[in-house]
């Protein structure tokens, strides 16, 4: 190691290894120092319930992960990255037995809201699905530094995704364009009346059309993995069990790009109270399952999704996210995030079994046991589900924040995407990886564009890292 680093880069998760082989591509001496013995982050893969059964304990499905300009810049398939899709993106079954989908189709989609609403879905989403490219760039690299590509596009955009999804729903007259696309809001845990929630919904509606909602083969350890044996070609290094409790612990370098909450930079970089009114969310209640079998959807169109939302109508999944993240209680009937792994990745699990993954969202720090909610949910749109099994690992806020420094109170969305924060993290302003240090930057999911395996929060905070650098000679 030379003894002045360019960079040191503190959490090997997808945004602190994307930040850490942006500067090395650009020919700075960089070296990764992460707590836990492998890297990761939110990006992992263990056998958490069986021999055989290969669960993510975070993420699973990656929306934004083949649409971010980040990942599509590098060779990642060289290093043994590959994306799987499902036939469909998403579904989300209904108590009658049909279900709507989110397809890379966009007239499959509407088609499946019903006529009052495909053409209402269709005339929504049609103008950016054709200019996705561009948006994405601009959209995953706000706040702008530069230009946008397509500003008139964006603006668009802005006029659209700006107001709370509850305006943007009012537009459908049925409940089940509303229930779906309530769901995707759902999955940032954001309140559905929440500034710019309709960005979010669209967002993850327009990765679907466009790039479809992939898993990567093996598990999202494939892509921390990938990741790292790439930043190790560009000659970085990578050092794990390495717990980093204050700026001293590092070597010198000319900069410091922390993949942390907030919280933690500022106590490691003595920051004080700079990062005091940032919010933390509601949490998850994570369970992944070992299955003896495929999950026995009623509907026909989950059985052959890669994520299910699981919530009745759009008042039932509205009613859970206030419960969780306003009223501070688990709600009696969860909105479920799932994914099935294994149904495009069969190695995931022995011959003939299956890998599946759940949350449901509760209170910060609730350390309840939210699995029988979660179940009794499972079965009122899969009959005998419980029937298939095997085992259950389960993990609450308290288990999810141990796991992972950055979940809060077990909040994986690294902090509130909610109000003005959902826009503007970690702090009000135009520069949000930068601190009052002038060697230290944020690059986790507290910065722009949040939450989610793209890593573009860490190819965003590399751009201002590497203006510093060339600043400072």
């Amino acid at each position: 190691m030379p003894s002045m680093l360019d960079v040191v880069v503190v959490g090997a998760g997808p945004n602190g290894l994307t930040a850490a082989v942006e500067l090395a591509r650009r020919g700075s001496s960089v070296a990764v120092f992460e707590a836990r013995d492998t890297v990761g982050g939110g990006a992992r893969t263990e056998e958490l319930t069986l021999p055989g059964f290969r669960h993510d304990p975070c993420s699973a499905v990656h929306p934004l992960g083949l649409a971010s300009p980040a990942f599509g810049a590098m060779p990642l398939g060289r290093y043994g990255l590959e994306w799987l899709h499902a036939p469909l993106p998403m579904a989300h079954p209904f108590l009658d037995g049909t279900a709507a989908v989110l397809s890379r189709s966009v007239a499959e989609t509407a088609a499946s809201f019903g006529p009052r609403d495909a053409g209402a879905y269709r005339r929504l989403v049609t103008p950016f699905a054709a200019r996705w490219d561009t948006l994405v760039r601009d959209f995953m690299a706000l706040p702008l530094t530069a230009l946008p590509r397509d500003p008139i596009t964006l603006a668009r955009f802005g006029l659209a995704g700006l107001p709370p999804s509850t305006w943007l729903m009012r537009r459908f007259k049925d409940d089940r364009a509303k229930a779906l696309f309530a769901g995707l809001v759902a999955h940032v845990i954001a309140p559905l009346e929440g500034l710019a929630t309709s960005a979010v919904g669209l967002v993850f509606a327009l990765a679907a059309h466009t790039a479809g909602w992939p898993l990567a083969r093996g598990g999202s350890q494939s892509i921390s993995d990938a990741l790292a044996a790439y930043l190790e070609d560009l000659g970085g290094q990578i050092h794990t069990d390495f717990e980093v409790k204050r700026l001293d612990d590092l070597p010198p370098a000319r900069a410091y790009v922390f993949d942390t909450s907030p919280l933690a930079l500022a106590r490691i970089a003595g920051l004080g109270r700079y990062y005091d009114g940032y919010r933390y969310g509601a949490a998850a209640f994570k369970i992944d399952y070992a299955l003896d079998g495929p999950v026995p959807w009623t509907a026909e169109a989950p059985r052959r999704a890669g994520t299910v939302q699981i919530g009745a109508s759009s008042a039932e999944i509205g009613a859970a996210l206030r419960a969780a993240s306003r009223e501070g209680r688990a709600p009696e009937a969860p909105f479920l995030i799932t994914a099935q792994p294994s149904l495009v990745d069969p190695g995931r699990a022995p011959e003939g079994k299956h890998v599946f993954w759940a949350y449901g969202h509760v209170p910060s720090g609730w350390d309840g046991d939210l699995t029988d909610a979660v179940e009794r949910q499972l079965e009122r749109f899969a009959p005998g589900f419980r029937d298939r099994i095997l085992a259950r690992a389960t993990a609450g806020p308290p288990q999810l924040a141990a796991r992972n420094a950055n979940y809060i109170g077990g909040d994986i969305a690294c902090g509130a995407a909610d109000g003005l924060q959902l826009l503007l993290r970690p702090r009000p302003g135009l520069r949000p990886y930068r601190t009052p240090h002038p060697a230290v930057f944020l690059c986790s999911s507290a910065t722009p564009p949040g939450p989610g395996v793209h890593g573009m929060s860490g190819h965003n905070a590399a751009k201002a890292v590497w203006r510093r650098l060339n600043a400072t000679g």
